[in-house]
């Protein structure tokens, strides 16, 4: 196709090893470095065959635009930061977290930065970094908290960002959850099903958005089911897997111990189920467990195990869409979403 447009002869590759620019394409496309960059940008007056040619020989060079020379140009740094907790649940979160944002971020000029850090050191300290810094045109976070400082430091600086769960602080933002209020209640209905009475539930921490709405299903199904609560006052979610397992061997040793078990991530399933098979009773027949899992695996342990699945690629994705809209200047109240649990085709089968 003839855009019009001069091309400069060649078509061969820069010699040695230097970092791929517009020049390299434009010498491998036989085309001018104005006409590459314009096509590059999708401008209406390049040909869309010009533009696919150029998109591929960038893509097979592994082009990269310099960050510093679109900053200064165009005042942003074609950059997204998700800061995610080390602590996350070791089962796929973080993997599956990135597959889902990057899946969206594939299409666009926009490139993902991790920055890990820990809930036990102050979490602004990443997100001061980002936006003192200007080092991102978006930020994602997660381990929400119902009172968040970082929400609140972000929208009075009016940095976009995307949130993997909720807030209770009269701020709209966009976020994407999982609904954990109906994963609980669901869950305690099997084990209502199941016959069991006395019932623990593995928590989040206190001082996270999503133990309070999983502690609102398991209220409300104790209400609802006719269900007694087996206090675990000394173990959460994030306590140490090996903390986990030695807390659940103690408490099925002892004569007043629990018959029925919600969780509320898979890792945390496998070291109380490894305490309490220790102690020589089974699951599915001395107690029954509904975990939430991240990825579809706890089954392949333990076929007895009642299984949700937490699809955490499309949190990723979602999240990548909101803040990406959200960039763009799309109001939040719209960029909102909730994903509703599924019972993974690998659990036991069921009838009530």
């Amino acid at each position: 196709m003839n855009d019009g447009i001069e091309t400069e002869p060649g078509g061969q590759p820069l010699p040695g090893n230097e970092r791929p620019t517009l020049k390299t394409i434009a010498l491998m496309t036989g085309l001018g470095i104005t006409t590459v960059s314009r096509a590059l940008k999708d401008a209406p007056d390049i040909g869309a065959d010009t533009k696919e040619r150029v998109r591929q020989v960038a893509q097979q060079i592994g082009y990269q635009p310099n960050r510093a020379g679109v900053r200064l140009r165009t005042g942003k740094t074609n950059v997204i930061a998700l800061v995610l907790s080390v602590d996350e649940e070791l089962m796929g979160f973080t993997t599956q977290m990135v597959f889902g944002i990057t899946e969206i971020l594939s299409s666009t000029q926009y490139h993902l930065v991790v920055t890990p850090h820990t809930h036990a050191k102050d979490p602004m300290i990443p997100i001061r970094y980002i936006l003192d810094t200007g080092s991102a045109d978006g930020v994602i976070i997660s381990k929400m908290q119902p009172d968040d400082p970082r929400v609140r430091f972000m929208t009075e600086r009016n940095m976009p960002f995307a949130t993997h769960g909720r807030t209770d602080m009269g701020i709209v933002h966009p976020y994407h959850d999982f609904d954990n209020e109906a994963y609980v209640y669901e869950a305690m209905r099997r084990l209502s099903q199941c016959g069991r009475k006395r019932i623990a539930v593995l928590l989040p921490p206190k001082q996270f958005s999503y133990h309070d709405y999983a502690r609102r299903g398991f209220d409300q199904g104790l209400r609802d089911f006719g269900l007694t609560e087996f206090p675990l006052t000394s173990i959460s979610n994030d306590t140490p897997l090996d903390q986990i397992r030695d807390e659940s061997r103690a408490l099925m040793l002892s004569d007043d111990c629990p018959d029925g078990l919600v969780s509320i991530s898979g890792s945390s399933t496998i070291a109380f189920i490894a305490g309490i098979e220790e102690t020589g009773k089974k699951i599915g027949k001395d107690i029954d467990v509904v975990s939430k899992q991240s990825a579809d695996f706890l089954n392949w342990l333990r076929p007895e195990i009642h299984t949700m699945n937490e699809d955490i690629k499309l949190a990723g994705r979602e999240l990548a869409r909101a803040l990406l809209a959200r960039i763009d200047g799309k109001p939040a109240e719209g960029l909102q979403t909730l994903s509703q649990p599924v019972w993974s085709s690998r659990a036991p089968k069921f009838n009530a």
